[in-house]
């Protein structure tokens, strides 16, 4: 018995194929740019990312990062694979290719540092997840685009199909992405070639946004910076940084009674706010706008590496640090300088409650 074939029409009206098309670009923007901003960070891996993996295939993800060459495959293909799917979306060529890959590729971010119970120490995230997070909505969304022809509506895929049509006909069976395909006319009109190439607007406006993040230098400034020395200030000309890998040995240590601690402490002024600038009363501000609760973390993670175990701060930053310790990013301990709001005896109060080891100026232990 011969079963009927069923030639299915995708209709969308305007306004679906416009969102479709808009959440191509917004998908694309997005990895492109997280593309480009490794390949611009100098000395950029992923080696801190896999090696906190606790997950199912967390041997596997350890063993990319300890191992230098496959390391830096792993490296080129993730930021290129992020370039050039990026690319293809927001220009809706290869799209359906693109999105899988894409797909596939998040699903790695996933698998290695999955948003479960318990499992989210040691990665630094803009938010709170469980389960769900922007990646395995991502992933969603990158499955959408693959079952949807979005390319064929408003992209390059669509002036491709056109181009395709015009050679003689194959009488074979049509595939699924074929037959979901919307009616494209000749593409002679200039309607039909600004639905091919919908996306360049925005391709324009992605180059400019990257110009000006990263440092669209005038001719003036570049003209001043080759005449006068603009750079010279209170610090240096030139930083070196310093990487983890450069560490030599481990950071001394030493006990007051049961109390252990690391030979270096680090201070909690700047990230509490009191930047104590003097007649400078904007800096106080702007240091604590730019240790929001991620930067925080960021910090005391980096300082635990680095073999630093205690943090000096006022008890205000003690709900952080808990939540720090809650997370279980870290295991940093905290000394408290017992000063709430100009009250000591509230100040040593919650100081204690959330886990003080000891309070300043004379170290003693609760």
């Amino acid at each position: 018995m011969m079963q009927k074939k069923i030639n299915l029409k995708l209709n969308l009206s305007t306004v679906q194929s416009a969102f479709l098309f808009l959440l191509r670009v917004a998908v694309g923007w997005h990895l492109l740019y997280e593309g480009m901003a490794k390949w611009l960070t100098p000395n950029w891996s992923s080696a801190g990312y896999l090696s906190v993996s606790k997950w199912i295939f967390s041997g596997f993800f350890h063993w990319i990062a300890s191992n230098a060459t496959i390391l830096k495959i792993v490296d080129f293909v993730n930021i290129w694979g992020l370039i050039l799917i990026g690319f293809c979306l927001m220009l809706g060529v290869a799209t359906r290719f693109a999105s899988i890959s894409g797909a596939v590729l998040l699903l790695l971010y996933y698998v290695a540092n999955p948003p479960f119970l318990g499992m989210d120490f040691g990665v630094i995230t803009e938010g709170h997840y469980l389960i769900v997070d922007k990646t395995l909505l991502e992933i969603l969304v990158l499955c959408v685009l693959a079952i949807f022809p979005v390319g064929k509506i408003f992209g390059l895929d669509r002036m491709i199909l056109f181009l395709k049509k015009k050679q003689p006909a194959v009488e074979t069976e049509k595939k699924m992405d074929e037959l979901q395909s919307p009616e494209i006319p000749p593409v002679t009109s200039r309607r039909e070639l600004i639905k091919s190439f919908a996306a360049l607007p925005f391709i324009g406006a992605f180059t400019l946004a990257v110009l000006k993040k990263r440092g669209w230098e005038s001719f003036e400034e570049k003209n001043l910076k080759d005449k006068f020395d603009v750079v010279t200030s209170a610090t240096m000309k030139t930083f070196d940084f310093s990487k983890l890998t450069d560490l030599k040995g481990d950071l001394p240590r030493a006990k007051i009674k049961n109390l252990e601690l690391s030979r270096m402490i680090l201070g909690g002024n700047l990230i509490g706010g009191w930047a104590h600038a003097r007649d400078l009363i904007y800096v106080s501000k702007l240091v604590k706008s730019y240790h929001h609760k991620t930067k925080v973390f960021e910090t005391l993670l980096l300082a635990e590496k680095c073999g630093v175990n205690t943090i000096l701060t006022n008890p205000i930053l003690s709900t952080v640090i808990n939540e720090y310790w809650r997370r279980k990013i870290g295991k940093i301990q905290f000394i408290s300088d017992c000063s709430l709001h100009g009250n000591v005896f509230e100040g040593i109060r919650v100081s204690i409650d959330n886990g003080a080891r000891g309070g300043s100026p004379m170290f003693r232990q609760f």
